[in-house]
């Protein structure tokens, strides 16, 4: 069966780095874990790395963090609807949010809770996600700082999310300007400049980031190492976190362009671009991953050489070469994904998922290290929570 491989070594090779560039920011951090989907020795192995704050934007995932590693600080990372907003202040330590009505109905809660529930008050800054336009600033923190039960840690922004904007020093700038602002205006301090995410990551590694962006939420570079901007991979970071290995279920000598007229009937369009004539000849592999499992469009084979012909609901069809190289029916080929083709794998119940090594082993080799991290990376340990 065809399962996604989780290199547990590789991860926490990842969290190390990642965590040693937030030690140079002199910044706290998240590890964005929705990518997940809850998958519990993943997320033992993160506690152990030293990892102890994350961030999901899913309650389920939230439920299984607060049972499988009790006592990590949760962040919830999309706007709380406001069917969800019990949920959120019993799960989570801090949310995201962009409305009043929204973080009223928090404030309420957190008080029947006898709780305090922290916020970052998020800015549009040109991804046109979510976000509070600059000019309503002023009006909306001098609302929510008036809440008994609802702690204004600071100021975030999303870039690259949804539009692709390019996070830019200026956009950051905004943010830097805008708290000071508002702390001169309310005579409060706002801890937090959340605005840190992969897509940030290059404008770091240049060391052309603001020094006053403190707050970083981290997922993507974490498991799969993607420069966002430039493509390729992060300096220092693996890109084999998350690997597919799809089972092959035929593998035959066929024609590499179909010898009969063809027309626009299929429902998917994944072929990789090769330059193929017609009459030739290839081996070619099935494997049993398809649209039903993830973006095919996502995925990119390991081995050089192999190509992606094409994929329907259920099968992804792979060019393999001249010659099969050992393959046979049951043994898998690997594959890359980007996140798009990573959330859909890890979110679907035909695709096994395979920690390795496995926690036990993971465990014992842990137990005469030091973790990953160096020092506490989440808010409560920085000394920054009010709550």
């Amino acid at each position: 069966m065809s399962h996604v491989v989780i290199n547990l070594d590789a991860l926490k090779h990842n969290v190390s780095v990642v965590g040693n560039w937030m030690d140079a920011q002199g910044a706290t951090w998240i590890a964005v874990v929705k990518a997940l989907c809850g998958e519990q020795d993943t997320l033992r192995a993160l506690e152990l790395i030293g990892v102890r704050a994350v961030g999901d934007s899913r309650l389920e995932n939230l439920r299984t963090i607060s049972q499988v590693i009790p006592g990590t600080e949760t962040w919830y990372l999309r706007g709380p609807s406001p069917t969800a907003v019990e949920d959120v202040a019993a799960l989570a330590n801090v949310s995201l949010n962009s409305e009043i009505h929204t973080i009223e109905q928090l404030n309420n809660s957190a008080r029947s809770l006898e709780q305090t529930h922290g916020i970052v008050i998020m800015v549009e800054l040109g991804d046109l996600r979510e976000g509070i336009l600059p000019g309503s600033l002023v009006k909306f923190y001098q609302h929510v700082f008036q809440l008994s039960n609802i702690d204004v840690l600071g100021i975030g922004a999303n870039l690259g999310c949804l539009a692709g904007a390019v996070p830019t020093i200026d956009q950051l700038m905004q943010l830097v300007l805008y708290r000071e602002l508002l702390e001169l205006k309310f005579q409060r301090k706002l801890p937090l400049i959340s605005a840190g995410t992969t897509a940030v990551l290059p404008l770091f590694i240049d060391k052309k980031l603001p020094g006053a962006i403190n707050h970083f939420r981290v997922g993507e570079a974490l498991f799969l190492g993607t420069d966002l901007i430039h493509g390729g991979t992060l300096p220092y970071l693996r890109d084999d976190v998350m690997i597919l290995e799809a089972e092959i279920s035929e593998i035959k000598e066929k024609g590499l362009v179909p010898p009969v007229e063809t027309a626009a009937i299929s429902r998917f369009n994944d072929e990789q671009v090769e330059d193929v004539s017609p009459g030739q000849r290839g081996y070619r592999a099935l494997v049993n991953v398809g649209y039903l499992d993830t973006d095919v469009a996502g995925l990119t084979p390991v081995q050089e050489g192999h190509r992606i012909a094409g994929a329907s609901s259920d099968i992804t069809v792979v060019n393999l070469g001249d010659e099969p190289n050992g393959l046979r029916i049951g043994k898998t080929i690997k594959f890359r994904m980007n996140y798009s083709a990573l959330l859909r794998l890890m979110s679907s119940k035909y695709i096994n998922k395979l920690v390795e090594p496995s926690l036990d082993e993971f465990v014992k080799r842990q137990s005469d290290l030091a973790p990953a991290i160096k020092q506490p990376h989440r808010v409560l340990d920085a000394g920054r929570w009010a709550g």
